[in-house]
């Protein structure tokens, strides 16, 4: 890798790592707050009170960290995958001043208690405007970064005519297409709603519109986050545990699949809102059902690749091929464990999408439950385990306290059982999310065993942050460089990829089928809302 894509991702991804790092360790104290227990006068004044905490560890976590990680990943993958220089290095060494910009403005106004609005905010709700710029820069930056990723594609896609593309490379470059279509949403929600209501040049803006706008991104948001961690069980992870991709055809497929259906999705985030007719919510929901078939062809495609390599290393009987998967690696044991508790997370999200169902769960302790299984789980667990070798091939550092890091993977998943049972159980007990319990005014005796779970499971992952961020910084830190090039283990497919369809390294139907299926989810009902605009909600400032 030349010096300068290798400077530029590895500052990305320590970027990102400061990011998870701030906003994890405040995620047990959100933990105990659902136990009653209030620790955050030990904080103060640097914090002062439930609702900034959460913030910060919402957007920190889940747009900082994710975004940052993922551009990250993304250009390592474009340039190995392809073996070439990113293209249009400038352009991406800007998008990366800019989502740095967008880091320093949100990071700044959430800790000077200027955008306590929560991960969602949601207007009326306002904050300071330089809150609005900065996650705004953010997504510029992402774009200008995604833009050069393309680029590098298309030139190696002229000179290689017939060849298909790697699968590493495919997979992100189809989750930077999914994320430049699925951000057009909160782009406009930003530059044409938000930002000039912040900066008080309208006086009043469209509560009901700016929901919308933010769910048209807020659902594909989540396989923003997925596809990065499927990219590495199909790409990656076969290889580490010594055997090979499954089907080739199958995991294109699935990315394709995902592309297409991910975004026209969001008013299943919104069945309870009125001004909404009915009829859209039901073909979002329609379309969100579709989504779990490249989810199906996912897992079958990966479970298949580890059952092989088991079975060739010995394992026998219906289950004996997974005590042969290599779990002493901490990066195998992180992808296997997240992989094993998004199943659950799944299963979840399919109760999310249902009309009638979303209604028992709807503002319940269920709905960040869920969601703590996919992008705290299946997402992050995952990234860890890619840091795992990938901070030692970009330091040139062997990974220093294996058996550190391999602990952190345990007790992650661990802690995460606690805390998500805890969450789930509240919620079907009608316990209300984003609610202080230490303050509340009203509390319930079947909610406190609960409660403790949940507060036993923010403690324990406070220890499973804690031992992964040391075994990361002993190696940054070290200052014994490895004797051999760390491998980036890109696996091999059971058929050579020249043997796959043709068709599924087509690109232009897909993404326009994807843009299709977005204008007919979204465009009647956003032309039918901005031609009837309802800009009559003041801001409010509520901490």
């Amino acid at each position: 890798m030349i010096n300068r894509e290798r400077t530029f991702i590895t500052f990305q991804v320590g970027l990102a790592l400061a990011a998870l790092l701030v906003g994890t360790l405040l995620g047990p104290f959100q933990a105990l707050e659902h136990s009653k227990i209030d620790l955050y006068p030990l904080l103060k004044p640097l914090i002062s009170n439930y609702y900034q905490g959460l913030t910060i560890h919402g957007v920190l976590n889940a747009l900082v960290f994710t975004t940052l990680f993922i551009m990250g990943f993304h250009t390592f993958c474009t340039i190995n995958g392809l073996n070439r220089r990113l293209k249009w290095f400038g352009l991406a060494a800007t998008g990366l001043g800019f989502m740095v910009l967008g880091f320093i403005l949100a990071g700044t106004t959430m800790f000077l208690n200027q955008a306590t609005v929560l991960y969602t905010f949601y207007p009326p709700m306002k904050a300071t405007p330089w809150f609005y710029i900065g996650l705004t820069s953010l997504i510029v930056g992402s774009w200008m970064i995604g833009w050069s990723q393309l680029a590098t594609l298309a030139e190696w896609k002229k000179e290689n005519p017939g060849v298909k593309t790697p699968l590493i490379t495919m997979g992100c470059m189809v989750n930077t297409i999914l994320w430049q279509l699925a951000t057009l949403g909160i782009g406009i929600q930003m530059l044409v709603l938000v930002i000039p209501w912040a900066l008080n040049l309208t006086p009043a803006t469209d509560a009901l519109l700016n929901r919308v706008l933010f769910w048209f991104t807020g659902h594909p948001l989540v396989y923003f986050w997925l596809l990065p961690a499927y990219v590495s069980w199909y790409s990656l992870l076969p290889r580490q545990v010594e055997g090979k991709l499954f089907s080739d055809p199958l995991a294109r497929l699935s990315f394709w699949g995902f592309l297409i259906f991910s975004t026209p999705v969001g008013f299943h985030h919104q069945f309870a809102d009125p001004g909404v007719p009915v009829v859209w919510k039901y073909i979002h929901a329609l379309l969100t059902f579709l989504v779990v078939i490249p989810s199906f062809m996912t897992a079958f495609t990966v479970i298949a690749s580890l059952e092989r390599a088991g079975r060739k290393k010995g394992g026998t009987g219906l289950f004996g091929w997974i005590s042969r998967l290599n779990w002493k690696n901490p990066s195998v044991s992180a992808q296997l464990l997240s992989g094993l508790i998004f199943f659950f997370g799944g299963i979840g999200g399919i109760i999310n999408a249902s009309g009638s169902l979303n209604l028992v769960i709807h503002n319940t302790t269920w709905v960040p439950g869920h969601f703590h299984l996919t992008v705290a789980t299946a997402t992050t667990l995952t990234f860890m385990g890619i840091t795992f070798w990938l901070v030692p091939h970009l330091s040139r550092k062997n990974l220093k306290l294996p058996k550190i890091a391999l602990a952190s993977t345990w007790t992650w998943f661990i802690g995460m059982i606690f805390f998500s049972l805890g969450m789930h159980w509240l919620g079907l007990l009608g316990a209300p999310r984003r609610v202080p319990f230490s303050t509340a005014s009203y509390d319930h005796p079947s909610w406190h065993l609960p409660q403790a779970l949940t507060g036993i499971g923010g403690a324990i992952l406070l220890v499973a942050a804690t031992l992964y961020f040391i075994s990361i910084f002993a190696t940054i830190l070290s200052k014994e460089k490895a004797a051999a090039p760390i491998e980036i283990p890109i696996a091999e497919a059971e058929i050579e990829p020249s043997h796959t369809p043709a068709w599924l390294d087509y690109w232009k139907p897909w993404i326009i089928l994807a843009i299709i299926l977005v204008i007919i989810g979204y465009g009647p009902i956003l032309i039918q809302m901005f031609g009837n605009i309802n800009a009559v909600s003041p801001g409010f400032k509520v901490w």
